[in-house]
């Protein structure tokens, strides 16, 4: 069993993360040992299972990372950029593994994750969502099989608080398609619309469009938990790896099916 840190456990994304982790389906393979948030908190202090309203935990949420790392085997971090830059430098200094969900990176906060990557696993991807990794395969696939005579455009939609657009999500298929269309001297470049409104989770439609046919592949997130779960899930993944970038390809490569339930 890998013992587990989250940052952030208060927020969006982290308060999900933390709370997934103790139920039943991962709680035999991950144990939740540390909860960490930003200095000055209101929930400092506090115990995490009251907070998430599950009951007493005996687990104090804390700002104190380096404390929280000394029983702990991997973190999972969707945070700020500045912040997870620092909780990565203090991860790679304890040989601790990674899970980063945090989007925003500029090409600085990228060199920065390749780097530490030399020295321990890190799973890096703009979306935990197991779908929206298998979308990202789809749509290289589609690119090379329909060749340039189909023009291609990305639309993506999400909550208004949003602060980056495109999404990560949408850089990465802009990415893999642009990467195909660039061998046939189109140049990388995929058109995006970005959407910002209400409170979408987020959804993600790629058009391939020919003289005379269309074809969508579309992922769209219903709840947050979907990405909670694939960061669950690359964090099972990573403990066991020996140190190196990885992404949810591998995460997808690397689970089996017991029955009808996904298994790291």
């Amino acid at each position: 069993m890998s013992r587990l840190v989250v940052a952030g456990c208060c927020g969006r994304m982290g308060s999900r993360i933390a709370a997934l982790s103790l139920t039943s389906d991962h709680s035999d393979v991950l144990k939740l040992t540390g909860a960490v948030e930003v200095p000055g908190h209101p929930s400092l202090g506090k115990d995490l299972g009251e907070v998430l309203e599950r009951g007493r935990l005996g687990l104090q949420i804390t700002d104190q990372l380096a404390a929280a790392f000394k029983d702990a085997d991997v973190l999972i971090d969707f945070t700020r950029p500045d912040a997870t830059l620092a909780n990565l430098a203090l991860a790679a200094k304890l040989k601790k593994a990674v899970v980063i969900g945090t989007t925003g990176l500029d090409e600085r906060g990228r060199e920065a994750v390749a780097a530490a990557s030399r020295a321990i696993p890190i799973v890096f991807s703009p979306n935990m969502s197991l779908g929206v990794n298998l979308l990202f395969e789809l749509a290289q696939l589609a690119a090379e099989r329909l060749g340039p005579e189909y023009g291609v455009k990305i639309v993506e939609a999400h909550h208004q608080h949003k602060k980056d657009a495109p999404s990560g999500t949408a850089k990465r298929l802009q990415e893999v398609i642009g990467g195909v269309r660039h061998g046939w001297g189109l140049g990388k470049d995929v058109p995006c619309e970005s959407i910002r409104e209400g409170e979408i989770v987020g959804d993600h439609t790629v058009t391939f469009s020919g003289k005379f046919e269309v074809l969508e592949l579309t992922h769209r997130a219903l709840n947050r938990d979907v990405f909670a779960l694939g960061a669950l899930k690359a964090a099972a993944f990573v403990a066991k790896q020996p140190a190196g970038l990885y992404d949810m390809s591998d995460v997808l490569k690397a689970t089996t099916y017991d029955r009808d339930r996904a298994r790291v």
